[in-house]
Formats: C-alpha cells, structure tokens, sequence
C-alpha cells in the first residue's frame, strides 16, 4: 500500500514537472506563420461579420480596440462544447462531447475531492477546522458522488463509441495513427478499472479517505484498497505522467494554438517585438540545401541571393 501511496506522490510530481516543461517548450517557440485569418474574437465591434483593424484608414496611428471577453466566450464556447466539431462534424459530436464531457466531470470531482482532503487533512493542525469539514462534508459528498458516477460513465462510453468509429470509419481511420489508439485503449482501460473500484465502493468513500490521506502525509490514515482498486491508482497515475508528453497535453495547449496561432493579429510594427523576433528568425542557418536554397546560409542571406 506504501508504494501505491508513492507512486501517485511521484504521478503528481511529473505531471507538474511534465506540463511546465511543455508550457516553456511552447512558450518559446519562434514566431508562427501568420494566418490572417477574420474573424477574430476579439475584435471589439467586428467579430460579428469578419471584420478587421485593418479596415480603418492609417489604422497604424490609432489605437485598436480589443475585447478579452470576446475571446474567453469564444475559448470557452469551444472547450466546454465542442462547437466546432458541433458545426462541422456533427456525428463524431454525439461521441466526443461525452468522452470530453464525461473527463470534465471527473476532472471536477478531483477538484471536490481535493477540498474536502485539504480541509481534512488540515484537522490534523488545528482540529478547530473540524467544524469547517462538518459545514461542507454533507454537500460535498452529494456532488463527489454526481460528479464521479456521471462523469466515468459518460467518459466510457464516449471512449469506447470514439475507439469503434476509429475502426469502422474508413475516412477516419486513415488519419488514426497506432498512438491514437492506444491513446484511447490507455484511457479505456483505466476508465474500465475505475468502474470496476466504483462498482464496490459507490459513495466514493475509499476515494476521499485515499486524497485525505495523501494530503496528511499519511497523518490521517490511508484506507485498505483492493488489488483492482491499487491497480487503478496506479494506472490513473501513469496516465497523469503520460498526459503531458501525448497528444492530449491539447488540454492547456489550446492557448498556444488560439492566442499565439489562430487569433493573433498584433500588428508588425517597425521597431516593435514582432520585427525584433522575426529579424531573428531570419538570422537562423538553413540546415537544408535545394536548388533555390544554399545549405548553411541564413533565411536571410539565402533571401539576398
């Protein structure tokens, strides 16, 4: 049980090592291709016909006009329901929206279970918070126990209708790769065994003793688990250590993708950072040779002839 306790010590420890490494690896990236794609959300006034800062006459002199809540409707709108896939893709909709969804609510009940171990772990400082755990313990449980039996069904079954469609889909399994399917077997498999944990133990109690314990360093004490139960801890905690070096690290890399990719419009000024980066970049070596380009030389100086 020790090492079982260790390992999800060890899960947090490189899921947090893993996600800031991938956040620094993206934040420092070169500058992308810009796209000049309309609309964008936040375009204060425009967004709702395609509309751009560039129609104004000089616009160069004038200060834009920008909308943040434009942006985190759209952001938003996209992560929660799915939109487009939604628009474009109804029928893989009724697939994805509850496998994401169903991830969401898990991803809630972490955060319930969490609270609830925080604030019982810290009765071990100060047994005055046992008031505080008395308040919200009641509550708390109803939504752990909504929030973890809603949201593991409805991410196994998405899961599993998502995984079919892969195979019987002729268009879609073209651009299925051997990692998306494993992807989703991964995923399955540590769904399937939660459910097998969830099936004995429906109130989640284990759950909440297990994160209380955790967050008490084992002060407050750890329950007995099941070998399905010990398997699925640890399977759950390599999924965390997998998660930000796979595919699905799209959870936080959406921000790349719609502030730095597909919404970013800063305008290229002379003098400004954007020219500074770009200026840079041109300075690169190009590491390979064509007729039009010379290996070995700068973008730049290939771009001189």
């Amino acid at each position: 049980m020790a090492i079982v306790m260790l390992s999800s010590y060890i899960a947090v420890v490189l899921f947090i090592i893993g996600v800031l490494f991938r956040w620094r690896k993206w934040s420092t990236m070169p500058i992308h291709l810009r796209w000049e794609l309309y609309p964008v959300p936040h375009e204060a006034g425009r967004h709702h016909y395609g509309g751009s800062y560039m129609e104004e006459v000089d616009w160069w002199r004038k200060p834009r006009k920008t909308t943040m809540l434009g942006e985190l409707k759209e952001l938003f709108s996209e992560m929660l329901f799915i939109k487009r896939v939604y628009k474009y893709k109804r029928s893989l909709w009724w697939l994805t929206y509850p496998f994401h969804g169903g991830i969401y609510l898990i991803l809630v009940w972490f955060a319930l279970l969490l609270i609830r171990g925080i604030v019982e772990a810290y009765t071990v400082i100060d047994p005055a918070a046992q008031y505080v755990l008395s308040l919200i313990d009641e509550p708390i449980r109803v939504l752990i126990q909504a929030t973890g039996s809603i949201g593991i069904v409805a991410a196994t079954f998405g899961c599993i209708g998502l995984l079919i469609r892969r195979i019987v889909d002729s268009n879609l399994r073209k651009y299925s790769s051997g990692l998306d399917f494993f992807n989703l077997l991964f995923i399955l498999t540590v769904l399937l065994t939660g459910i097998g944990v969830w099936i004995n133990d429906v109130n989640f109690d284990n759950a909440m003793k297990y994160m209380s314990s955790m967050l008490s360093f084992n002060a407050i004490k750890a329950p007995v688990l099941s070998p399905l139960a010990q398997v699925h801890v640890v399977l759950m905690g390599l999924l965390w250590i997998y998660i930000p070096f796979s595919k699905m690290s799209h959870f936080f890399g959406k921000f790349f993708t719609y502030h730095r990719v597909l919404w970013d419009d800063e305008p290229n000024m002379r003098g400004g950072d954007i020219e500074k980066r770009v200026r840079g970049i041109l300075k690169l070596k190009v590491p390979w040779g064509a007729p039009h380009m010379m290996a070995g030389k700068s973008w730049e100086e290939n771009a001189k002839g």
